[in-house]
């Protein structure tokens, strides 16, 4: 889910659309698949693509049903992806793919246009995310070992193959992505500066989540 790095073509929009999701992470050089269907949602995608292709993702506060509500809470910090895959199909959804190309944070909201929302956002707190995390030094062992019991106690299936063939970078962003972490830790992962703060503390997220796990299951046996 992590690749070359992607940069916006020109600079970013002064009012950045925003795609409000509870649970979802984008990271930078993360790439995050999504089907639109909501006739909001096709309206930004549909200009993004007529607009430098970048959309903000940011997750809801709390449990937020679906469909978010027009108005629910959002984080302050999101990451902005550019559009780099999209097809359209039969019955009139999209299917997009972001790459994540910077984090920034929201100043303010402005108007919507098309049923979304769009927010004027700060990047000037982020410019490293626009670099590859080269030279980076991750404890493997320890996030491949904690990641084998938390996949074992969360009955997941994974190809251990890949995984291991898998570069630092794109396997903390790739995981910090796709495990089934709470929303305030999915949070902290994407306030977390830098690759290796990110791997320590996805780690140990992914150590207690298994560690619960274990006693959950022990539990139940007695």
């Amino acid at each position: 889910m992590s690749g070359s790095v992607i940069t916006f073509a020109e600079e970013p929009p002064e009012a950045l659309p925003i795609f409000p999701l509870p649970g979802v992470l984008l990271l930078p050089r993360g790439r995050l698949p999504l089907v639109l269907f909501e006739p909001r949602y096709l309206n930004m995608a549909l200009d993004a693509l007529g607009n430098r292709r970048i959309i903000g993702m940011v997750q809801t506060k709390g449990a937020e049903p679906h469909p978010v509500a027009d108005d629910a809470p959002v984080y302050d910090i999101g990451c902005a992806g550019r559009i780099t895959q999209f097809s359209e199909t039969d019955d009139g959804r999209l299917l997009i793919t972001l790459t994540g190309v910077s984090r920034f944070r929201i100043v303010d909201e402005v108007e919507t246009v098309g049923g979304y929302r769009r927010v004027k956002a700060d990047f000037g707190a982020f410019t490293g995310d626009k670099e590859e995390g080269n030279g980076i030094r991750v404890d493997r062992p320890r996030l491949i070992d904690a990641l084998r019991t938390y996949f074992r106690v969360k009955e997941l299936e994974a190809d251990w193959e890949a995984i291991e063939k898998t570069d630092d970078e794109a396997l903390v962003t790739s995981l910090a992505m796709i495990c089934p972490l709470a929303g305030e830790e999915k949070q902290a992962l994407l306030e977390t500066n830098g690759v290796e703060a990110r791997a320590e503390l996805l780690t140990g997220l992914i150590e207690m989540a298994a560690l619960e796990g274990d006693e959950a299951a022990t539990d139940a046996r007695h």
